[in-house]
């Protein structure tokens, strides 16, 4: 099956040896996004709920350049290193996605690349 490979400067450049996305088929995996500004590689300023909100944007940037939008997307994975903010992910996803909801997995993680608080990777069907 051929592959495509997803890019967009809307998002943050990967910071290792992976692509922001990998498109086989009608299938788009997304790799890891961390709350980084696009613009600069750097860590969002800001609380708990500014990261979260970071890492909508930069997961919704990639899956525009995929071709797709949140509705396509069928699977969410959320890394958090702090499992009490569970519940203000629940309320900043409520804004960016609507009724059906992915399937998700919440997962409590002792640390995230560049000491972010948050990170979340997902699947597309298109």
């Amino acid at each position: 099956m051929p592959r495509e490979t997803i890019s967009t400067t809307d998002a943050p450049k990967a910071i290792g040896t992976y692509s922001q996305a990998v498109k086989a088929g009608n299938t788009v995996y997304l790799s890891g996004q961390i709350p980084l500004e696009p613009q600069t590689g750097e860590l969002v300023s800001g609380d708990a709920e500014a990261q979260i909100r970071r890492v909508f944007e930069n997961l919704r940037a990639v899956v525009e350049a995929a071709g797709g939008d949140f509705s396509s997307m069928v699977k969410l994975n959320i890394f958090l290193t702090d499992l009490g903010d569970f519940q203000l992910v629940n309320t900043v996803m409520a804004e960016y996605f609507s009724e059906p909801y992915p399937a998700r997995a919440a997962i409590g993680v002792a640390a995230l690349p560049r000491g972010a608080a948050v990170e979340m990777d997902g699947i597309l069907e298109l």
